[in-house]
C-alpha cells in the first residue's frame, strides 16, 4: 500500500472534501452536506491509499471498482473526482444539481466519468456491487492474471443495510464467497426522521457476520483504524468483508454535527462559516483547494498511472502468452453477436408446438452456444421458467467458472446482481421468474432501464393462462406495468419463430433491457401469409394473417379492404388468427397484426406504421390482461379484448371460457364490432 500523503497534506485533503462538499449544495440550494463530511476521511483514505485506479482511462478493464450506495452523498464522490483529475472542474462542482451539469443529484454511469453506476435507490448500489465482484471472480476463473487482483469497494448508509434489497444480496455474497468485495458502512447513526434507534436496533455487523461475511469495527475518523481495516479486507480470503465504522454526520460543523438536519438541508451561510473556521480555513473562500492538496494528490495519481503502466506491460505478456485466450476475451468484452443471428436461432427451433418458455429454452441454448457472454439464473424457479443453460456448469463459493447462477427466492436482489453483472463488462447476463413477481424486482428493472443496460428479464407464465394457481400468480396488470418503463422493451412472442426474433431483439439491443413474457401454455405454430419474410418480426409488428385469395374467392362479395385490423400478443394471436378464419368465411376481413414488441414497432417509421396500421380502418386489441393502455393503440372507441379483474382458480380452458377469451367468443366481439 503507498503511502504518498504525510498527515498535513491528508488531514487538507480530508478538510477540502468537506468545504466542497458544503459549498457545492449551499449554492445549489438543496442536497446533503452531512453524509460527505462523516465519510471524508474514510473515502480519501480508500481513494488515494488503496484503489486501483487511473484518472486518464476510467475505463481500464485492471481497475478496482467504488460504489457509493448512498447516493444522495453525491458530492463526496464529485469531490474525489474533481481532485483526483477525472475531468470535473471547479465550474462543474459549483454547477450541482443543475440543468445540463455533469454533477447530477444523484450519481449516473455513462454521464460522469469514474461514476460505475447510477445509485440514489437506497440498497440499490451495495447490492449491484455483488454483481461487480462475481463478473470479476468469472472473468479471473476464465482468464486469470488480467482479473485476479480487481476489488470492489463500496461505501453504505444506514438506508442501504436497512433496505430488503440489500441483506437479499449480502447473503449471496457470502454464500458465494465474494473475498474481492468489501462495504463500508457508514454508521452516523442519523436519518431523515431522527436517531436511528427510532426504528431499528439490531446489530447490522453480526448479521453480516451470520451471513458469512468477516466485520471489522473501526472509529470511522481514525485514518489508522481506516487503514488497518482496508488492509485486512484486502488480505482476507473466502468471504468478502464489511466495515462498521462508526462517523458522525456534518463531522466537523459546530452545530450541525450529529443532528438530523444536516442529512437533507444545506447547513447555512452562518454554519458554514462557522464549520471553515473551525476546520482552519479562510470562510471567505468558496470551492477552495489548497496547493498543498493539489500537489499532493497529483503525485498520486502519477503514481497510480505508472501502477497502470506496469499492468499494462504485464498485460501485453499475458497477450502474446495466450492467443486464444486473449482473442476470447476481446470477443467477452466486445459481446460480439454473429451478423446471422436470427437465421440461426430459426434453425435452432424444435419442430413441434410447444410453450413458448419451452422455445425460449431451446433457443437460449443456441445463444449460450454462440455467445460465452451470456449467463444468469433464475429465483429458484429454474425448472419452469426453463432457463437453465444445459452444460453450462454452476457458480459456487471458490467455484466461478460456470454460467448459471441460482439467486433463490429473492428477486429483488437477483435484479441488483443481474444489473451489476452487465455494468461490470462482457456478460449479457439474465434473471428470471414468473410475470406476476416481476413487482417485487421493479426497482431494479427500472435501474436497468434508467442505465441503459443490456440486461434480460425472463418471465414466465404470462397470463391467466397459467391456470390452477390463481389471481395470485395470474399477471393482469404487468405487460402494461413494464412497458411503462421508458427504455424497456417488452417481448411477448405468439410461437417459435417469434421466440427466435425476441432473443435476437434483446442479444443486438446494446443499451436497454429487454422484458421477455412467456406462455406456460402450448402455443400454435402460425402460418405467415405470402410475402413475409423473418426479419418482418425484428419490426416489432407486423401481418401474421390476412385471409388468402383462396378464402377471398369463396365469397364474391369479399372486401378489398380489412374490416377490422386486430393487434394481439403472445399467446392471444393463435387464438386471434381462428377468430380471424371464422370470420372469413363469413365474408369478412380481418387483418391480425401480431405485435412482439410494441415498443420496438413505435420507432418504426411513419410509412412503415401506417402499411400495418393504416388510417381510416377499425382497430381492435386482444391481449390477456389490462385493457385501458390499448386505447393509445385502436383509439377511444375501437375494441379492446381482455382482462380487466383479477384471475381465478381452474384450469386454463375454464378461465378463458370464462373471461371470454376463446376464438368463437372473440369472433362473436369482432363481428358485433364489424357491424
Amino acid at each position: 500500500m503507498t503511502r504518498t500523503f504525510d498527515q498535513t497534506a491528508f488531514e487538507a485533503a480530508v478538510t477540502t472534501i468537506k468545504t466542497l462538499s458544503m459549498d457545492g449544495v449551499e449554492k445549489a440550494n438543496s442536497g446533503h452536506p452531512g453524509t460527505p463530511m462523516g465519510l471524508a476521511d474514510i473515502a480519501f483514505e480508500l481513494w488515494a491509499n488503496h484503489l486501483r485506479h487511473d484518472p486518464k482511462d476510467p475505463t481500464w478493464i485492471g481497475r478496482d471498482r467504488f460504489v457509493l450506495s448512498c447516493g444522495h452523498a453525491s458530492m463526496l464522490i464529485y469531490s474525489l473526482l474533481h481532485l483526483f483529475d477525472y475531468g470535473l472542474s471547479i465550474e462543474d462542482l459549483k454547477n450541482f444539481r443543475q440543468w445540463g451539469s455533469k454533477t447530477p443529484g444523484h450519481p449516473e454511469v455513462f454521464h460522469t466519468a469514474g461514476v460505475e453506476i447510477t445509485t440514489g435507490p437506497l440498497g440499490s448500489g451495495v447490492s449491484s456491487a455483488v454483481g461487480f465482484a462475481l463478473a470479476e471472480k468469472m472473468k479471473e476463473a476464465r482468464f486469470g492474471a488480467p482479473f485476479v487482483h480487481n476489488h470492489v469497494y463500496v461505501i453504505c448508509s444506514d438506508g442501504d443495510v436497512q433496505e430488503g434489497i440489500s441483506a437479499e444480496a449480502a447473503s449471496l455474497a457470502g454464500h458465494w464467497g465474494l473475498d474481492n468485495l468489501t462495504v463500508i458502512w457508514d454508521d452516523n447513526r442519523i436519518t431523515i426522521e431522527g436517531t436511528t434507534d427510532l426504528a431499528t436496533s439490531e446489530d447490522v455487523g453480526a448479521r453480516y457476520e451470520a451471513q458469512g461475511w468477516s466485520v471489522v469495527r473501526i472509529d470511522g475518523h481514525n485514518r489508522g483504524e481506516i487503514a488497518k481495516a482496508l488492509d485486512k479486507a484486502n488480505r482476507t480470503k473466502g468471504r468478502p468483508t464489511f466495515v462498521v465504522a462508526r462517523t458522525h454526520i456534518a463531522n466537523g460543523a459546530p452545530h450541525a454535527h450529529d443532528t438530523s438536519e444536516a442529512h437533507g438541508a444545506p447547513l447555512g451561510k452562518a454554519e458554514i462559516a462557522a464549520t471553515k473556521t473551525a476546520l482552519g480555513v479562510d470562510p471567505a473562500l468558496d470551492f477552495y483547494v489548497p496547493e498543498v492538496v493539489r500537489t499532493a494528490v497529483a503525485a498520486r495519481v502519477a503514481e497510480l498511472h505508472g501502477e497502470r503502466q506496469a499492468w499494462d506491460a504485464n498485460y501485453a505478456v499475458w497477450r502474446a502468452g495466450d492467443a486464444a485466450k486473449a482473442d476470447a476475451l476481446d470477443s467477452l468484452l466486445g459481446k460480439v453477436v454473429p451478423d446471422d443471428l436470427l437465421t440461426q436461432l430459426i434453425e435452432a427451433i424444435p419442430a413441434k408446438e410447444d410453450a413458448t418458455r419451452n422455445l425460449s429454452n431451446a433457443i437460449e441454448q443456441k445463444v449460450a452456444a454462440l455467445l460465452p457472454s451470456l449467463i444468469g439464473g433464475s429465483a429458484d424457479l429454474g425448472p419452469s421458467t426453463k432457463t437453465l443453460i444445459k452444460n453450462g456448469g454452476s457458480i459456487g463459493a471458490g467455484s466461478y467458472e460456470g454460467r448459471n447462477l441460482f439467486f433463490g427466492i429473492r428477486e429483488h436482489g437477483m435484479g441488483a446482481i443481474v444489473n451489476g453483472l452487465a455494468l461490470a463488462g462482457g456478460f449479457i447476463p439474465f434473471g428470471s421468474t414468473f410475470l406476476v413477481f416481476s413487482d417485487y424486482m421493479r426497482g431494479s428493472i427500472r435501474l436497468s432501464a434508467v442505465m441503459g443496460l443490456q440486461t434480460l428479464w425472463i418471465y414466465t407464465h404470462d397470463s391467466v393462462w397459467l391456470g390452477e394457481d390463481g389471481p395470485t400468480h395470474q399477471p393482469i396488470e404487468h405487460l402494461w406495468a413494464l412497458r411503462l418503463i421508458p427504455n424497456l422493451h417488452v417481448v411477448r412472442p405468439a410461437d417459435a419463430l417469434e421466440t427466435a426474433a425476441a432473443w435476437t431483439m434483446a442479444i443486438q439491443r446494446k443499451h436497454g433491457p429487454t422484458a421477455f413474457a412467456l406462455s406456460r401454455q402450448k402455443v400454435p405454430n402460425l402460418v405467415r401469409p405470402s410475402g413475409f419474410v423473418p426479419t418482418d418480426m425484428l419490426k416489432g409488428a407486423y401481418v401474421v394473417y390476412e385471409p388468402s385469395s383462396e378464402e377471398r374467392m369463396t365469397l364474391p362479395s369479399f372486401p378489398a379492404h380489412p374490416d377490422v385490423i386486430l393487434v394481439a400478443t403472445g399467446s392471444e394471436v393463435g387464438v386471434a388468427v381462428e377468430a380471424a378464419k371464422t370470420l372469413a368465411a363469413e365474408g369478412k376481413q380481418v387483418r391480425v397484426v401480431s405485435a412482439l414488441c410494441l415498443e420496438v414497432f413505435d420507432e418504426q417509421d411513419v410509412d412503415y406504421k401506417e402499411s400495418i396500421l393504416p388510417h381510416g380502418v377499425k382497430l381492435a386489441a386482444f391481449e390477456a390482461g389490462r385493457t385501458g393502455p390499448w386505447r393509445a393503440i385502436v383509439g377511444r372507441d375501437g375494441l379492446v379484448i381482455g382482462v380487466d379483474h383479477f384471475g381465478a382458480s381452474a384450469p386454463d380452458k375454464v378461465l378463458a371460457e370464462k373471461f371470454g377469451l376463446t376464438a368463437p367468443q372473440v369472433a362473436d366481439k369482432l363481428r358485433a364490432y364489424i357491424g
